[in-house]
């Protein structure tokens, strides 16, 4: 078995942190990368495994952290797993809207920051999705990234998974010819910490609606992931799309020529623009 270097974002507690024990066990090499001093620290030193800081809520943040990231030989698997709720409408420093920025634009930047580095280990790049994309999501309006108007927590939720959707599609799209391998993944609603920062709805969707009908251990929903960061592009899975389990989760949100997905990248890049030049 081939040794991979895999990172992954969000793995101090629930599905990261699960399929990061997993994949050490399997003998690969994994980076914590968390937002909790405490936590990242406990799944690092549990798993030997070297670990990194970051609060998505600053773009200076992630800046550092790919700088950090930059340094390994080698980045084999790109797992953009952090992701949070918000349970009203917050701006961050960077003057985005929270969920937004957490969710979907800081791994923006953090991919293309390493994206040299991605593209010389022929990397596969996986987003974490949800089907709150589907639910929440399917009136993207790419002229509102910020959620300035009509916002819910749910709806902004549901846009930020969308579009890293999107994002995939369009990073498979400019990329794949350099050696990029993009999935996504929808990994299940599952039983985890996820949503407490937001008391009201978002808590109220994943802990007291789906806990009793379809929630799945993180253990599980690491299985998803874990087969999708190990395995062979058009073998077991295709480049570009969403999976659900084993199949490819049908998204609700019509771009059939892709030029909504070329448009949220090109205004991504507009917005992080001063971290990449």
């Amino acid at each position: 078995m081939e040794k991979k270097t895999i990172v992954i974002t969000g793995s101090s507690d629930g599905i990261g942190a699960a399929a990061a024990r997993k994949l050490k066990a399997m003998g690969h090499n994994v980076v914590i990368v968390g937002r909790s001093k405490g936590k990242t620290e406990r799944i690092a030193k549990e798993l030997d495994a070297p670990f990194h800081l970051v609060d998505y809520s600053e773009l200076n943040q992630v800046k550092r952290l790919a700088e950090e990231l930059n340094k390994y030989d080698r980045i084999d698997v790109l797992v953009n797993n952090a992701g949070g709720a918000q349970n009203e409408r917050k701006i961050t420093i960077d003057g985005y809207e929270k969920t937004f920025q957490i969710n979907y634009l800081s791994a923006f930047l953090l991919t293309n920051l390493l994206m040299d580095k991605l593209c010389k280990s022929n990397a596969t790049i996986i987003q974490t999705s949800s089907i709150a994309a589907n639910i929440f999501g399917k009136n993207l309006d790419i002229n509102d990234l910020n959620n300035e108007k009509n916002y819910t927590p749910l709806r902004a939720y549901g846009n930020s998974k969308l579009e890293n959707i999107l994002f995939t599609r369009e990073l498979n799209k400019r990329y794949k010819d350099k050696g990029i391998n993009a999935v996504a993944f929808e990994p299940g609603v599952v039983r985890s910490n996820f949503g407490t920062e937001s008391k009201k709805i978002i808590n109220f969707f994943y802990h007291s609606v789906f806990k009793y009908l379809f929630t799945i251990s993180p253990e599980k929903s690491a299985e998803r992931l874990i087969k999708l960061a190990l395995g062979t592009p058009s073998e077991d899975f295709i480049c570009g799309e969403t999976y659900s389990g084993k199949r490819i989760m049908k998204i609700s949100f019509k771009d059939k020529d892709g030029a909504i997905a070329s448009a949220l990248w090109d205004k991504s890049s507009k917005m992080i623009e001063k971290y990449t030049n």
